[in-house]
């Protein structure tokens, strides 16, 4: 285990802890996709029940901090310039459906950089995490972004404007979870995500988790926290995917 700072520890706690939530909750979906009211409103509590556990949780140690959240917006506290980045459920729409392929994404943000990120995938229980200069794990192993160099090899993904501007130049995915999407870009399982109009939420913490792995991220701090348009791949893909995305 490689030794990891007080903050970080207390992200992985309340993720441990929220996930609980999502996966009793998740257990119920089935029951409820055969229902005429069918599952939406359900999963709209689960999201603001997890986003309070993990507010809850993030608060305890660091009562000064402020947030951004998906379901609450911004939680300004007296510490601004220290800001947890927050989607309780990413990939609302898979949970719904019974697909369980969703993430918490966590990221913590002191003076406008990025110092820890966390995505966890509760169901399968993979956690993948990094802290700025000191690496991307994934379940306490280090990884870093793939090495392939031949676009035929790769795989990417994007949503499904991405997925349409793309094929048939590239092999495309829309898994419906970009805080996944872009922490299997760190792990090296696809080599690259892009994505236009996205929030900082969905993205945050899989920004740092490539940065830490070895790859490379568009500039997202012209954005602001909304309608950002990111890039990020490994090194030796980027250009290229870039040159196959200036139009999109």
């Amino acid at each position: 285990m490689n030794s990891i700072s007080p903050n970080l520890n207390i992200m992985i706690k309340a993720c441990e802890k929220a996930s609980k939530v999502i996966i009793r909750d998740f257990g119920e979906i089935e029951n409820l996709q055969v229902s005429k009211k069918g599952p939406r409103d359900f999963v709209t509590k689960t999201d603001k029940k997890v986003e309070k556990i993990l507010i809850e949780e993030l608060s305890k140690s660091k009562k000064n901090y402020s947030f951004i959240t998906e379901e609450s917006g911004k939680i300004k506290n007296s510490n601004e310039d220290s800001c947890w980045i927050i989607d309780p459920i990413d990939g609302t729409i898979n949970f719904m459906h019974g697909i369980p392929h969703f993430a918490i994404s966590i990221a913590l943000r002191i003076n406008d950089e990025l110092k820890c990120g966390l995505v966890f995938d509760p169901i399968k229980n993979e956690m993948f995490y990094a802290e700025k200069k000191s690496g991307a794990y994934f379940n306490n192993h280090r990884v870093r972004v793939s090495s392939k160099t031949n676009l035929e090899e790769c795989l990417f993904t994007s949503n499904s404007d991405g997925v349409k501007h793309a094929t048939p130049q590239l092999n495309m995915r829309n898994t419906g979870c970009a805080a996944l999407d872009l922490a299997y870009v760190g792990a090296g399982r696809l080599d690259g995500f892009f994505h236009n109009n996205i929030n900082i939420w969905d993205i945050a913490a899989g920004v740092l988790i490539i940065d830490e792995a070895g790859g490379k991220v568009s500039d997202i701090s012209k954005f602001g926290d909304e309608a950002i348009n990111i890039r990020a791949s490994n090194g030796n893909i980027y250009q290229k995917m870039l040159e196959i995305t200036k139009n999109f």
